[in-house]
């Protein structure tokens, strides 16, 4: 049986929905005239217009880490490989095929040889090779560089302490054997490196307008680019444009010319602008709408009609300062965790996606099932707690829950913050930034003393194994560890499971590895794994993909 929301569910609720009234937009249209024909062209330019609640942080390959800087990556960048929007599956992109060694570890990709930079300057393998060995130098700082370590000597190569030891960057395992053809040599067998192959880090950059313009490489006017779409225009905190790329290898079938990326972070404000007919497609930009937003919609006959949903390969969870009293006794985080009615959050605030209790969601290789970790039990961890020295709360002190700012991050830290008041008794202070700032805010390099005790990230597939999840996320050394994690029995069985090849073996690994660092050591507390809620126009034809970014190329506006 429902049973009803708790007082600081509704509490949470009332909030946004004043936040709703307060917002300003244009009026929504009418109900059943959510606008089903497609805007008049200017001329004979196609033109989509989404919404984001963030900037990119970066347009670099090398450097990209967030959904916000990958997704206009992915359509201004080609990769070795492409991970299919319909199917999930790997395709050649740059590369027209690929071998591999009987023992697993050298891969030869054969590329394309009719592929252009917008500049004119072919596609070569030695870009490939430039950015590779780029993304592993140190000097980088590529926070994607441990994606790559599976090539050889990748990990001691990134890992080298800049400036007092030296590294042979040649000793890379990657070489342009020719123009189109680059090898790869791994440290060890692995399957997924099909799945790397794919992935922005990858991805060749124009190391001659990098030479030139420095970081400054990456804006309008001096961007270079292989892909479907190239960025024309950034206005800071409005809108990013993109305009197809005449050069691009499949010009002849990108539909879109012009795709325009409003930043709207309230939204609230993003459906009103749907409505009235200013946006062809709401909710796209990482966050789902908002749980009494998508009940509204499904009560609209023509909303309704206009509404997707389904499972996302990612999920959200509060991260913990392992390093920052209090959270440095894994009976606070233990505590902290079991607090957390998932349940709830998903049905009332969320509304899309499931509850979650370890990482790795349905569908990925190696995923627990049933799932593992710690549950929704208040009186454990109210229990938990005690046992850390503040029973009922006593002696607590008031610590810090960092958001990045939008809609529905906000109820989600609101909720959260309700709910370890009501549980555990403790103040917690929640406070959001824009997300730059906020990435940035929780990087394994900021001094502790500046970090907050906690804080919301949330991880999406880059491909479906668990090596992507718990390995190269929250391995000890191996990974960005923003929890701050000393080494433990969980980082050797995930690195065992890194190369271990076979598949019944490897999934006993990751089950041991979830219990561990999520049951056990409480890394960071999951919640839910995310659904998407996106509203498009019926003109709008286009793929809801689980796993990778959406392909613009692929969309098309149907008159």
């Amino acid at each position: 049986m429902r049973r009803n929301a708790p007082w600081y569910l509704l509490a949470v609720l009332l909030v946004a929905l004043v936040a709703a009234g307060c917002a300003t937009a244009p009026a929504p249209a009418a109900p059943g005239d959510a606008g089903a024909a497609a805007p008049a062209p200017a001329g004979d330019v196609v033109t989509m217009r989404l919404a984001t609640v963030s900037e990119p942080s970066t347009l670099d390959p090398n450097l990209a880490e967030d959904y916000f800087s990958i997704t206009p990556i992915e359509q201004m960048f080609l990769g070795l490989t492409n991970i299919n929007n319909e199917t999930s599956e790997i395709e050649p992109e740059l590369a027209e095929s690929w071998t591999i060694s009987e023992d697993g570890t050298v891969w030869t990709f054969n590329l394309r040889q009719d592929v252009t930079w917008s500049d004119g300057n072919p596609v070569t393998a030695k870009d490939i090779e430039y950015s590779a060995k780029r993304a592993v130098m140190p000097e980088t700082a590529s926070p994607y560089a441990y994606v790559l370590y599976s090539i050889k000597n990748a990990a001691a190569i990134n890992q080298t302490n800049i400036p007092t030891d030296t590294y042979d960057i040649d000793s890379l395992g990657v070489k342009a054997i020719d123009d189109y053809t680059v090898e790869f040599t791994l440290e060890a067998p692995a399957a997924y490196f099909e799945s790397i192959s794919s992935m922005w880090t990858l991805r060749p950059v124009p190391s001659w307008a990098i030479e030139q313009f420095g970081d400054a490489w990456t804006e309008p006017e001096n961007i270079v680019v292989n892909g479907p779409y190239k960025l024309v225009e950034w206005r800071p905190g409005e809108k990013l444009i993109y305009e197809k790329n005449p050069g691009y290898i499949k010009a002849d079938e990108v539909q879109i010319d012009r795709v325009e990326v409003s930043l709207i972070t309230d939204q609230f404000t993003e459906v009103a602008l749907y409505e009235s007919g200013d946006l062809d497609v709401a909710g796209e930009g990482a966050a789902s709408l908002p749980a009494e937003e998508v009940a509204r919609i499904l009560a609209d006959p023509t909303l309704s009609a206009e509404l997707h949903q389904g499972p996302r390969a990612s999920t959200t969870y509060v991260g913990f300062t392992m390093t920052k009293a209090p959270f440095d006794d894994v009976l606070v985080r233990k505590a902290f965790s079991a607090a957390i009615d998932r349940e709830t959050m998903v049905r009332d605030v969320v509304g899309s996606g499931v509850p979650a209790t370890q990482f790795a969601p349905p569908g990925i290789f190696g995923a627990p099932d049933p799932e593992v970790g710690i549950g929704y039990d208040p009186e454990q961890a109210k229990a938990w707690l005690a046992e850390a020295g503040y029973p009922d709360g006593a002696g607590f002190p008031v610590v810090t829950y960092r958001y990045f700012a939008n809609s529905l991050e906000e109820a989600l830290a609101q909720a959260l913050q309700a709910m370890w008041k009501e549980t555990l008794n403790v103040d917690v202070q929640i406070e959001a930034q824009e997300f730059p700032v906020f990435l940035a805010g929780t990087n394994p390099d900021v001094p502790v003393e500046e970090m907050p005790e906690m804080w919301r990230l949330g991880w999406g597939a880059d491909y479906p194994d668990e090596n992507n999840w718990v390995y190269e996320v929250f391995h000890c050394t191996d990974s960005q560890n923003r929890p701050r994690a000393a080494c433990t029995e969980a980082d050797e069985k995930a690195k065992q499971a890194s190369i271990e090849t076979d598949p019944e073996v490897r999934k006993q690994l990751y089950r041991d590895v979830e219990q561990l660092m999520f049951g056990e050591e409480v890394r960071v507390a999951p919640y839910y794994h995310r659904g998407y809620t996106i509203l498009a126009k019926p003109y709008v034809q286009r793929a809801y993909p689980t796993f990778a970014p959406v392909n613009w190329d692929t969309w098309r506006i149907e008159q």
